[in-house]
């Protein structure tokens, strides 16, 4: 009886070894992610604001009757988002090369950094659809597969509505997303590289 009570106890002290080890191997990993978050931090700052400011757009839009009386014309006016979509990219990656990098950042260093920026901002694109969808303009769909066969755009409904779904554009906006970003990203930072070697410092 001694011995099974004796390597009773040593299977317990193994298996609290054992949670504590796992325990302090997972608080090294999040101190890990967090040292690597940090040199993200601007990237998931912007990608934030960036779909705060898509899921406001999308309630203007709906607002202003885009996605009922005036859908007609919303296929053209939601374009108008280019442009602060652009904005809020110079602006992040001016963040990024004064705060991060000193003031000097290189071509190279700014494309990683919109890469990531425009990596989150796709991570994040299905969440801003959902909420457009579901919660600010559910009427959108019905409407524009209506319209859209009514001006012959599609043939029948079906046709329409293998089009305007929840889930093709959740796959479009996100392959958009990343590729207009990494476009944006390659053209801003022609302008916005700097000219002066970078401080040793600083990590690329």
């Amino acid at each position: 009886m001694r011995i099974k009570t004796a390597n009773y106890v040593k299977i317990y002290q193994l298996s609290l070894l054992l949670k504590i080890g796992l325990y302090v191997k997972s608080f090294e990993i999040l101190l890990l992610l967090k040292k690597k978050m940090k040199r993200f931090k601007v990237e998931i700052k912007w990608a934030v604001i960036f779909s705060i400011v898509a899921i406001l757009w999308m309630w203007i839009e709906k607002l202003a009757g885009l996605h009922d009386k005036y859908i007609d014309y919303q296929q053209y006016l939601t374009n108008l988002f280019f442009f602060p979509a652009v904005a809020m990219m110079i602006l992040a990656l001016r963040e990024k090369k004064q705060k991060y990098f000193e003031g000097n950042i290189t071509y190279w260093q700014g494309m990683k950094s919109g890469l990531v920026l425009s990596a989150f901002i796709a991570i994040l694109s299905p969440v801003n659809q959902w909420i457009t969808t579901y919660v600010i303009t559910p009427e959108y769909f019905p409407n524009v597969i209506k319209r859209s066969v009514e001006l012959g755009y599609f043939a029948t409904i079906e046709e329409a509505q293998n089009h305007f779904n929840f889930e093709n554009y959740v796959v479009m906006s996100f392959i958009f997303s990343f590729v207009m970003g990494i476009i944006t990203t390659s053209i801003v930072m022609i302008f916005l590289k700097s000219k002066n070697k970078k401080p040793d410092n600083v990590e690329s």
